[in-house]
C-alpha cells in the first residue's frame, strides 16, 4: 500500500442470502483525489459505502485507513469521515438549524450553522421544522455538513439528488475545495461533475456478469 493512500479497500466483497451482491472491490483513494463510483441501480454502491463506513462487515476483505486497519483506528477513522447518504437523514420534527447543529462538530458556533445553511440557499429558513420543508429542502440542510465539516475523508452516495442546476454547481465547488485543500472523495452519482476532475472505478454486480 502507497504511504498517500488514505483509504484503501482490499478484495471487499458481500454476500446476500448466501449470494455475492458484487464482484470483489479492490480500490485506493489518496488525499486530494475524487473517485467516482458507478454502477447501475441495484450493483450495491450504497452496500459498498455501508461496508467502507464500518455500518456493514464484509463477507471478504479489509479496509484500510492511512495504512492500519478500520478495526485497529477505529476512533480516528470516524473523527475524520463525513457520511452523506442518498437519504437525508433530517429528523422532521427538528427545524433546519436544530438538525445542522446535530449534525456538527460539538464546537460548530451558531454563525457559523447560520452561514452554512445561507449558503445552500436555505437563509430564512433556520426555524421552520423540516416536515414543512421539500425533499431538495431536505437535501440541502443535509449537504450544508459540507460547508462546516473537518473531516478528511467525505462519502457521498448521490450527493445531487433532488438538487436543482444551482444546487448541483454549488456543491461541486464544495467538493472541488476539499479536494484542493488536500481532502479526498468517494461518491457515488449518475452524473459527470463538470469541472471537477475524478476517477472512475465501476462495481459489477454480481448478477450483471451473467
Amino acid at each position: 500500500m502507497s504511504a498517500e493512500n488514505i483509504l484503501t479497500a482490499e478484495n471487499i466483497a458481500f454476500e446476500r442470502n448466501d449470494s455475492l451482491l458484487f464482484h470483489p472491490v479492490d480500490l485506493a483513494l489518496s488525499r486530494g483525489e475524487a473517485l467516482h463510483i458507478e454502477g447501475s441501480n441495484g450493483s450495491g454502491k450504497t452496500t459498498l459505502f455501508r461496508l467502507l463506513t464500518g455500518v456493514l462487515q464484509p463477507s471478504c476483505g479489509s479496509v484500510y485507513f492511512r495504512g492500519k486497519p478500520i478495526e485497529q483506528c477505529r476512533y480516528d477513522y470516524l473523527s475524520e469521515l463525513l457520511f452523506i447518504g442518498h437519504q437525508s437523514a433530517v429528523k422532521g420534527m427538528l427545524s433546519a438549524q436544530e438538525n445542522l447543529r446535530w449534525m456538527s462538530p460539538p464546537a460548530t458556533s451558531s454563525e457559523e450553522i447560520a452561514f452554512a445553511l445561507t449558503s445552500v440557499g436555505l437563509e430564512g429558513y433556520a426555524d421552520i421544522p423540516c416536515h414543512n420543508l421539500s425533499a431538495g429542502q431536505h437535501r440541502r440542510v443535509a449537504l450544508a455538513r459540507l460547508i462546516i465539516s473537518k473531516a478528511s475523508l467525505w462519502y457521498l452516495d448521490e450527493p445531487f439528488a433532488a438538487l436543482d442546476k444551482q444546487g448541483i454547481a454549488f456543491i461541486e465547488s464544495c467538493m472541488q475545495a476539499h479536494i484542493e485543500q488536500g481532502g479526498a472523495i468517494l461518491f457515488s452519482s449518475h452524473q459527470d461533475l463538470a469541472k471537477t476532475a475524478v476517477r472512475k472505478y465501476s462495481i459489477v454486480g454480481y448478477q450483471e456478469a451473467f
